[in-house]
């Protein structure tokens, strides 16, 4: 589950690209927070701090504490913007987010116990379909990620969404049941593949 972490900010008083572009030579990074039926604030980050943020993963699940000159707000970003060319912060959106809020978040799917599969063991592939999924979750327990478990799988296995165990509180977020991955049988030789599968399984 996501921990809020914490930013220190500094108020903007001024909007628009040149504002940006200043905030930006000075080492900072201009963002928004918004939402909660309340005015944006404007404000800007410490370069170093946001980028370190940004780039240690789950950014867009983790829950911020961000001091803008001593006032606190509870925020998720929404979203960023890379530098095209030097893939460095240039802006993020904060919505603000208070206790008992259900948010709409995407997340990765991780595959785990590859070596406890028969079938890949023996050479066969896994065929990720869906590398991330929606899940609507309260903003104080989103997950980091959907964990599939690959243990015993057999050529031919089938992961649906419908197999996952969701923390509590947990749900999709408008999906059918969606085809995470599949285990295929190897191009080459399968009989031989298949059949050290079914000797490893009898093991």
């Amino acid at each position: 589950m996501t921990a809020i972490k914490e930013l220190k900010a500094v108020a903007r008083a001024r909007a628009g690209k040149g504002a940006a572009r200043a905030e930006r030579r000075a080492g900072r990074v201009p963002a928004v927070i918004y939402g909660e039926k309340q005015e944006p604030v404007t404000i800007s980050l410490n370069f170093v701090e946001i980028n370190k943020a940004i780039y240690a993963g789950h950014f867009l699940t983790t829950l911020f504490e961000i001091d803008v000159d001593g006032a606190k707000h509870r925020v998720i970003p929404r979203d960023y913007q890379m530098d095209v060319v030097k893939d460095f912060p240039m802006h993020v959106d904060f919505l603000r987010v208070s206790k008992g809020t259900t948010l709409t978040v995407e997340v990765p799917v991780h595959f785990v116990n590859q070596d406890a599969s028969p079938a890949l063991k023996a050479g066969g592939t896994l065929n990720v379909v869906t590398h991330a999924v929606e899940l609507d979750a309260p903003a104080d327990s989103i997950p980091e990620a959907v964990v599939v478990d690959l243990t015993g799988a057999n050529f031919g296995d089938i992961f649906h969404l419908s197999t996952v165990q969701l923390p509590a509180g947990v749900t999709w977020a408008g999906h059918g049941d969606d085809t995470l991955a599949t285990v295929m049988a190897p191009t080459v030789a399968p009989e031989a593949a298949v059949a050290a599968a079914a000797e490893e399984t009898k093991a």
